[in-house]
């Protein structure tokens, strides 16, 4: 089936046609830590052996006189590639929902997560007669407190998206969830892929503990409450917005035999034996009955406010004491499942068996996660690598031009901005904000990305600016372009003779987020950056065909700086 047809067939979809969309506007390895130490400090090695270089060429500009100064472009090949399933047991923080997107329709993300007793509640001792009374799961969205006009503080929640319910499902996991992998040889981490299906499989699903049929994120500080000396609840604590629920306790024991039935057993006495005793919490979601979209939210398990706390009270001398707590936190193992629209697998399939790898495509589909990103090559081959070297280098081959700046620019595709209701803000902002550009060969940004120094960790949206622009957009907010930053590599490639590998355009949550997440049995792409597998939108641009219009075709343009002989 024809690229044109899957998109007209996604876009007539059901979906397409609650959201008022029209048809014609389409016709118009986890990588090792030791081994990515490694590639950096080889990378900054040479930085720092190519500066001298750098420098050397510049003192020459300057003592002539006479100098032009002009540009020239080149001819790239970019091309569609499809991701396989990727690692998810090394993400920082996890999507939990139904991402709805403009263009490839809903991505459902679930997790599971192991659960482990926090350092003070091994060998616990529950007293004389202890008495279940609660459970309660809470784990932090990550959120900003903002002005508020009344005494309550406000907040806005960062990576939510949609405004639609979902069913939200919590059971017991019966998967027990290795640190290790047996079937190797060596000691290598156990790595799980985002397509997993045997996480929720019949037999591994426990005990439901939460069900909620219209669960939406709330974005209102949370009130802690206990019992009082008399029993009735009572606020202690207020937190910022979280994902806090109480859990049930099936056949009104399931608690009491989890923890009261084994004091003093082993499986209480240490975190491997509790880990493979309670396996874990399952967090599965579906669509709200009669709901066409969802809601996606990120989750903090690694914040200290993250916990599962089971209260009870005992007796002591004859009195009751109440509020004992038995809290456990998720430092453990946790990996997550990443499911698309069907007919975006099957667009994203076909775009990537379709691919013009000599002449590139004419529309580049961008999507994060279990998605696809765009392959460019610079120069395609050594005829063409040896056209730049006779423009930049002199017989001798010293360089003969110094280059002051290079770029790579994105023309998003009118058909993502046509996707977009007019009306409708929070569609607008689904578009990327961020593309990040990889050395695919060594799974690296390019070096560019290390010679900026404009990182930014608790803003990361204005992370590494000179590098990697954030989306331009047009009055409207819809967006324009993307521009790439590739100077240094390029004079890498002319002065340091370094490979001219192929590069991969991503798009990126975190652009300060570039530890690998492996790929699935694919012989290219090796590993994706961890932002970019986090990332659950998507987007189009415009390629390097001859088709495309020649102001919106993808291009290395080059500015440099020629001796006036």
């Amino acid at each position: 089936m024809s690229l044109e047809k899957l998109m007209l067939n996604f876009i007539t979809h059901k979906y397409w046609a609650k959201a008022k969309i029209i048809p014609f506007l389409f016709m118009k390895k986890f990588i090792k830590t030791c081994k990515f130490i490694g590639v950096l400090s080889i990378t900054s090695l040479a930085f720092i052996a190519c500066q001298n270089d750098y420098n050397s060429l510049e003192s020459d500009i300057e003592g002539i006189e006479n100098f032009d100064t002009n540009s020239d472009k080149f001819a790239v090949v970019a091309y569609n590639k499809r991701v396989k399933p990727i690692q998810t047991n090394n993400f920082p923080s996890n999507f939990l929902g139904i991402y709805t997107d403009p263009i490839y329709g809903n991505t459902t993300n679930e997790i599971i997560t192991q659960v482990v007793p926090t350092s003070t509640n091994f060998d616990p001792d529950f007293g004389t007669d202890p008495e279940f009374t609660h459970a309660y799961l809470t784990i932090p969205y990550y959120s900003k407190e903002v002005e508020s006009t009344t005494e309550e503080p406000a907040y806005n929640i960062d990576s939510l998206y949609g405004n639609k319910p979902i069913k939200l499902s919590i059971y017991r996991s019966n998967y027990f969830l290795r640190d290790y992998d047996p079937a190797a040889e060596d000691a290598d981490p156990q790595i799980y892929y985002s397509n997993n299906n045997e996480f929720d499989s019949p037999g591994n699903l426990g005990e439901l503990l939460y069900f909620n049929p219209d669960f939406e994120a709330s974005d209102s500080e949370q009130i802690i409450y206990e019992e009082d000396e008399n029993g009735q609840d009572e606020e202690v604590s207020r937190i910022p917005p979280s994902l806090r629920v109480e859990l049930l306790n099936p056949n009104d024991n399931f608690w009491e035999t989890l923890l009261f039935d084994k004091q003093g057993m082993p499986e209480l006495s240490n975190a491997n034996n509790f880990k493979d005793y309670f396996r874990g919490l399952y967090f599965k979601v579906e669509l709200a009955d009669g709901e066409m979209e969802g809601q996606a939210f990120m989750l903090n398990f690694l914040s200290s406010a993250a916990s599962l706390t089971v209260y009870y009270n005992n007796w002591v001398d004859g009195e009751i004491v109440r509020n004992n707590k038995f809290t456990m936190n998720f430092r453990g193992n946790r990996a997550s499942t990443i499911t698309l629209d069907p007919i975006a697998t099957s667009l994203l399939n076909n775009a990537n068996n379709s691919a013009d790898t000599t002449n590139g495509d004419t529309s580049l589909y961008l999507k994060g996660g279990e998605g696809s990103i765009a392959v460019v090559n610079l120069f395609q081959d050594q005829a063409e690598l040896d056209e730049f070297n006779l423009l930049y280098k002199d017989a001798n081959g010293n360089p003969s031009r110094l280059i002051n700046e290079a770029n790579l620019i994105f023309y998003v595709d009118d058909l993502a901005s046509s996707l977009l209701i007019d009306d409708d803000d929070a569609n607008k902002k689904q578009q990327p904000n961020r593309v990040i550009l990889y050395d695919i060969k060594n799974n690296t940004p390019i070096v560019d990305y290390f010679y900026d120094l404009t990182t930014n960790t608790t803003n990361p949206i204005n992370s590494k600016l000179n590098y990697s622009s954030i989306l331009e957009r047009d009055g409207n907010e819809k967006g324009v372009k993307y521009k790439i930053r590739l100077t240094e590599h390029l004079n890498n490639i002319l002065l340091r003779d370094s490979t001219n590998f192929q590069l991969g355009l991503y798009i990126t949550s975190n652009i300060n987020e570039i530890s690998n997440s492996y790929v699935l049995n694919d012989g290219i792409l090796d590993g994706i950056p961890v932002g970019t597998g986090l990332s659950p939108k998507g987007t189009i641009l415009y390629g390097s065909n001859e088709n495309v219009p020649e102001d919106k075709r993808v291009q290395l343009e080059i500015y440099y700086t020629q001796p006036d002989n």
